[in-house]
């Protein structure tokens, strides 16, 4: 019988191949939360008096992200909102949104939610209809950066704190690699800042955790979470690359930490070779800071005909 390699319970509810341990509940709730923990101070991610406004989803990564950062704002260095995006697809979203309601309303946090429908004028099972369409990631990501960053200025935000993990981050490593595309390769980290005053710093907490974990994390904590995955997703790049990913760690249990510790090691160097000083001024249509005439997301309403 495997016991816990730090306290020997032998309720063990994880067996890490990368790393040979096994733990139980309690040891792993612990551990999770050391190592975000531990990455929040190496990445100097939050400072004594930061508004951090989380983007919840509603799903596991996020609601960790809140549950964890939570814990800073019990002790009264953070405080905390969040924003929650209702992208409009059918029969998906709406578990997630009354989730992420419930969890801002459990913890006492300023929330609200915005649609893609409202900020836009069209939603995401709309512009799918479109017969040009670019692809639903494409969409959803512009857009919901765009609604979060305008959120972040809304409720006085300092940061904003997204739940991607460490499955996220390595997807996003190789696939701007697979794309030769180095200048988003180059804006890839823990921490996102910008030369303009419009763009609120974005962080990471979760980068060092794999998904799995995550999942795991929130069902020992017995934390409420939306479990269906984005039905748009299936036909993405993003999840044919993460399909490799997992296959290969079946025989490679830690390919995904050495991925992300490679790439940290040589990113502040594509950093400085490949990432554009843009020089910001507003979106001649919505105000937002672009670098062209329109941003990115007015040019994709333009297309669409919004």
């Amino acid at each position: 019988m495997v016991s816990c390699t730090k306290c020997g319970n032998p309720n063990v509810i994880i067996k890490r191949k990368a790393s040979g341990q096994a733990l139980c509940k309690d040891c792993f709730i612990e551990g999770i939360e050391k190592k975000v923990i531990q990455t929040i101070k190496k990445e100097k991610f939050l400072e004594k008096g930061d508004k951090v406004l989380v983007a919840l989803s509603g799903g596991k990564d996020s609601v960790v992200t809140l549950e964890i950062l939570n814990t800073y704002r019990e002790r009264r260095i953070i405080d905390l909102c969040a924003v929650t995006i209702d992208e409009g697809i059918a029969g998906y979203r709406h578990e997630g949104v009354e989730i992420a309601k419930a969890h801002a309303e459990r913890l006492g946090i300023p929330h609200k939610v915005v649609s893609f429908k409202e900020s836009f004028g069209i939603d995401l099972d709309e512009i799918m209809a479109h017969e040009n369409h670019r692809g639903s990631c494409t969409y959803c990501g512009v857009f919901r950066r765009w609604i979060i960053n305008r959120a972040a200025r809304e409720f006085g935000a300092s940061k904003i704190a997204t739940g991607h993990n460490l499955d996220d981050e390595t997807q996003a490593i190789l696939m701007n690699y697979l794309e030769g595309n180095t200048e988003n390769l180059a804006k890839i980290g823990p921490k996102t800042e910008s030369n303009s005053e419009l763009f609120t710093v974005k962080i990471k907490p979760l980068r060092e955790i794999p998904e799995k974990e995550i999942g795991l994390y929130a069902l020992a904590k017995g934390l409420d979470i939306h479990l269906a995955g984005c039905p748009y997703a299936q036909e993405s790049f993003r999840m044919e690359i993460s399909n490799i990913l997992k296959e290969l760690s079946k025989d490679h249990p830690t390919i995904m930490y050495s991925t992300l510790r490679g790439f940290d090691k040589i990113r502040p160097a594509i950093k400085e070779e490949f990432q554009s000083s843009f020089t910001f001024k507003n979106c001649e249509r919505c105000g937002e800071p672009s670098s062209n005439r329109l941003c990115r997301a007015c040019t994709f309403l333009e297309e669409l005909g919004h």
